[in-house]
């Protein structure tokens, strides 16, 4: 990137690993992207925007807030039980049990209209009967369930990969995915423009690409 700007990047809490990675001398607030698309549309000071959606950034890009946003990886959404599994979930079908636990994103939260697409793809829409939290980000879905607060949560692959040994995994089948694609933006009113589309550019480029890939992300397309 160009050392002379440290940007301050907001981006999707799916991006906490893998982004100081990319740019480790940023500045960087990571939330829902919904929740930091609401603090760039009431003027915080952020130079990039990169969402876990293209939704989000497609709307300040309709409002004049970013320039045009660019798809620059994707994802898919998995299930996750505490690895000692105390519910007995081993498939997604379970979670219709009465009494099981599960936290998923709230509405709005990427992560949370995804999860319920999952939901309504697989005819499961009545296990959100058994959902004890809604939580503004996806961390706080996998923290809950990495420490045995709740039976099962919805993530992305790349969260789970990022606490191995924590939790278990439980696969969706494909023809159930959404589909789950970043797309990052500059903020028009950013004080580092060059910088800040550079730093677009180079999320788009091998070297970030091949970070992205290893932390589980998939190639954009």
């Amino acid at each position: 990137m160009i050392p002379s700007a440290i940007l301050t990047v907001f981006a999707a809490a799916s991006l906490t690993n893998v982004f100081p990675q990319i740019a480790p001398h940023e500045r960087y607030s990571f939330s829902g992207s919904n929740m930091l698309a609401a603090q760039i549309q009431q003027g915080a000071p952020a130079d990039v925007f990169a969402s876990a959606n293209t939704k989000l950034p497609e709307q300040l890009y309709e409002q004049g807030v970013v320039e045009k946003p660019v798809v620059f990886t994707r994802n898919e959404l998995i299930l996750i039980v505490p690895k000692s599994n105390p519910a007995g979930i081993h498939s997604v079908f379970d979670l219709r049990r009465p009494g099981v636990k599960l936290v998923i994103g709230a509405v709005g939260v990427p992560v949370g209209d995804y999860t319920r697409v999952v939901l309504h793809n697989l005819g499961l829409d009545d296990v959100l009967g058994n959902v004890v939290s809604e939580e503004t980000d996806v961390r706080n879905v996998l923290a809950k369930v990495s420490l045995g607060e709740a039976d099962a949560g919805f993530v992305y692959l790349t969260d789970a990969r990022s606490v191995r040994g924590q939790v278990a995994t439980i696969g969706i089948r494909w023809s159930a995915q959404p589909i789950v694609r970043y797309a990052v933006a500059v903020v028009k009113s950013s004080h580092h423009l060059a910088a800040a589309r550079a730093f677009v550019h180079a999320l788009i480029g091998k070297a970030a690409q091949a970070k992205l890939r290893a932390a589980g992300f998939l190639a954009q397309r």
